[in-house]
Order: structure tokens, then sequence, then C-alpha cells
């Protein structure tokens, strides 16, 4: 699948997608964020996904509530009602997929990350009818995970929705199952990239997304390897 935001991408310079929204400026999975975000003009959007006690799909990071808002314990013991009344960095509100989807408005492609369990059919479900509905293709999303077995899940439910293996360890390995689910989308930890292993996974036609990138150094050595992507913090500086 050819996706229309890298149809005519100059490999000299990286698509740039913010992560979480735009972390590094404004709390992460926010609707804030995302609009500081499409506000820097980005190419995408990274975010994540867990199932909520009432069974919708919120976006939140952590699998714990702890760390960034006012309430304790795992994201899944609650309902959305009871996720809404929480604050994130004590102003913000915990959106949910739709929400996103609704706040980009196709203004950019979305990188979804099944990070909970149980996230893959609900994912489907709501991009095939912001496909079918909302003038979105499924070109406009990429459906990335660490979890080999909700990817599988999604390949089996949808397999025109664009995946991507997520790795922090070992590029090869990524590879290797990515041709399980016939992805040639890999999104990979930066320190894990040389030059030579991003031409080589390019020259057999993968993608390389890399994550994630702040500081300009690292930027910089992402360019020179000729990365297809950067996830920052702030991307603006890619």
């Amino acid at each position: 699948m050819v996706f229309r935001f890298y149809k005519n991408q100059n490999i000299m310079q990286p698509l740039k997608i913010g992560h979480r929204g735009a972390k590094g400026y404004v709390a992460e999975n926010t609707l804030e964020s995302i609009n500081k975000a499409l506000a820097l003009k980005v190419d995408g959007i990274e975010i994540d996904v867990h199932k909520c006690k009432s069974g919708e799909l919120v976006v939140f990071h952590d699998f714990t509530l702890d760390r960034i808002t006012n309430g304790v314990d795992e994201v899944s013991k609650f309902t959305l009602q009871e996720l809404k009344s929480l604050k994130v960095d004590g102003q913000y509100q915990i959106p949910t997929l739709q929400e996103v989807l609704k706040t980009i408005n196709r203004s950019c492609f979305l990188n979804i990350e099944l990070k909970g369990k149980n996230t893959a059919a609900k994912t489907v479900d709501i991009i095939e009818y912001y496909v079918l509905n909302e003038n979105w293709e499924y070109s406009d999303f990429i459906v990335s995970s660490f979890q080999h077995q909700e990817l599988k899940e999604v390949y089996s439910l949808n397999n025109k929705i664009p995946l991507a293996v997520l790795t922090k360890a070992n590029l090869e390995e990524a590879i290797t199952f990515a041709k399980t689910i016939n992805t040639k989308i890999l999104h990979p930890n930066f320190a894990l990239l040389s030059e030579s292993n991003v031409k080589r996974a390019q020259s057999n036609g993968y993608i390389i997304n890399t994550w994630t990138v702040n500081t300009p150094k690292a930027i910089a050595r992402m360019k020179k390897y000729k990365v297809n992507a950067i996830i920052s913090d702030y991307p603006d500086r890619v």
C-alpha cells in the first residue's frame, strides 16, 4: 500500500511524526497536544490506546493512571465516565480515539499504537467506520504495536489496514515477524539503527519510522541515515 504522505517524499527530509501529539510541549495524548502537533505542521501523529472498562478506546500511554493523572490503578479498571472525571497534568482530559480522529480531521495520518490488551478488534471497527463514513482512507492510518498478537488480530480482521512492527530489541527479528503479517513498515527505536541496516532494510522495501528522536544531534544522525520518518516529542525540530 502506498501512503499518500509518502508518495512524494524527499528521502533527504524525513516525515515528521508528533509523539503522543507534541509531548515535548503539551501533556501527552491529550487533544491539546494533538492540536499543538497540527499547528507544527506534522505529517503524522502517534498516539496510544487502551480499552477501558466500559469498552471504549481511550488515548493514554501507561497501563496505570498514576504518573500523569490524579487517579490511581489500571486504566482498564475504569469506565469512560470515570476516566473523563480525571485530570491529566491537573488540567486536561483523557480523550477517546474518536475524539482524536475528529480533531485531526484527516489533516495528517494517524499512527495508533495498540498499547493495551484486547485493543485490536475495536480499533479495526473504528478505522472501518471512518473509512466508510468519514472520507478517511486506509492509507491515513498506521496501526503499530509491540504486541504481536494484537497485530496478528488486526491483520486477520482486515488486511487492508497498514501495520507497523514496533521494536526496541532487534531489527532483524522485527523483519521476520513483519513478513507474517504482510507489512513493510518497521518502527525501531533509533538506538538500533545504523546507516547500513537502514539502507539494507530499505533496499528490501521496508519503511523505517524511528522513535523517539528528540535531540538535534540524534535527529541529524537519523537524517544522515535517510530514515523515512522521525517520531519526536518535538516534531518541529525534524
